[in-house]
């Protein structure tokens, strides 16, 4: 069965859509851009830095999920240059362990509010 996750230490979802849905195994979450909890929008912010506030998010959905970092099965990183490919993972990397998830990394035309990156996870609980 279908269930919505939500936390107060992510962004609230501003639309038709919830941070995660989740199953008994699975949670797949929205894209998380560099939004803080208090809505402050990173978007000027290096890449770095904007990629740190994603997966901070993303982190706090899935440890409201039940899951955790550990248990993400694939990611998908949408970047606005493919030239900051290099600084995302450099962050991104911290994030996980020895046995990191899957992941594909794209660049796209725009992202959400201007900002250079956008991350979504599918996880195991």
């Amino acid at each position: 069965m279908k269930r919505t996750v939500s936390t107060d230490d992510a962004p609230a979802a501003v639309g038709a859509y919830s941070q995660a849905t989740a199953t008994d195994s699975l949670v797949f979450t929205a894209g998380q851009i560099p939004l803080t909890p208090d809505g402050d929008l990173l978007d000027d912010a290096p890449i770095a830095d904007q990629t740190e506030q994603a997966l901070d998010n993303l982190a706090a959905i899935l440890d409201e999920a039940g899951a955790g970092m550990a248990d993400v099965l694939k990611v998908t990183v949408y970047l606005a240059d493919i030239d900051d490919f290099e600084a995302m993972n450099e962050t991104y990397a911290t994030y996980f362990d020895d046995e990191p998830p899957a992941r594909s990394a794209v660049e796209v035309a725009n992202l959400p509010k201007g900002v250079g990156v956008e991350i979504e996870a599918v996880a195991t609980t």
